[in-house]
């Protein structure tokens, strides 16, 4: 049986701790990453949920952008859910002008726009059938976005009202909604597996 993962999740902003729980029910080593360092040893990143230009512009603070960029490039594996969907995406579209310019890793042929289901108060928890799933996976949409658009080797798993919601390219997920609040563990079990193919990134990061 093959050695649980070790995972980083990006802990400057959001709901990492919940991402962090799930993943221990699996057994998963998990480090919080805050600097380019801790991304030594992983085979994975989680960018959680949280506002994304926060988070972005931390993550330029910190020296984040070109190191997550390179922690891929080495073969670790990147879940964004939310707004780390956002920040996965080559293309961005609906950032507020007083924000600025939106930060982004470019690492996803993925075009997404912000806030997509409306505002905090629009928040909603829908039934979602998910490509490979036995049953539907309660999914938690808050000021979530969209994928609007998908380039080539983009695999799309997951649709609510006809849009892209979920999807993978290579050893990138990322996902609208937020499977960390729903206490069901398929979505993170998937990105597991995912590491489990890849293999952990040096310490010379």
């Amino acid at each position: 049986m093959n050695s649980p993962p070790t995972v980083g999740v990006l802990a400057l902003q959001g709901a990492f701790r919940e991402h962090k729980r799930l993943l221990q029910t699996f057994g998963a080593h998990v480090t919080e990453v805050r600097l380019p360092h801790q991304l030594g040893g992983l085979s994975g990143l989680i960018l959680p949920g949280g506002e994304s230009t926060t988070i972005g512009n931390l993550m330029v603070e910190y020296g984040l952008i070109s190191a997550i960029q390179e922690f891929h490039a080495a073969g670790g594996a990147i879940f964004g859910t939310c707004a780390g969907a956002i920040l996965l995406a080559r293309t961005i579209h609906g950032t507020p002008p007083q924000f600025g310019e939106q930060p982004s890793l470019d690492l996803m042929d993925i075009t997404v726009q912000r806030n997509a289901f409306g505002r905090q108060v629009d928040s909603f928890r829908t039934p979602l059938d998910v490509s490979g799933f036995e049953t539907p996976f309660p999914a938690v949409f808050i000021r979530a976005p969209v994928i609007a658009a998908v380039g080539e080797g983009v695999e799309v798993l997951a649709r609510h009202q006809d849009q892209i919601v979920l999807a993978r390219q290579g050893n990138l997920l990322a996902g609208s909604f937020h499977p960390e609040l729903t206490g069901d563990a398929r979505i993170h079990e998937l990105f597991l597996n995912m590491n489990r193919s890849a293999q952990a990134v040096g310490s010379g990061l």
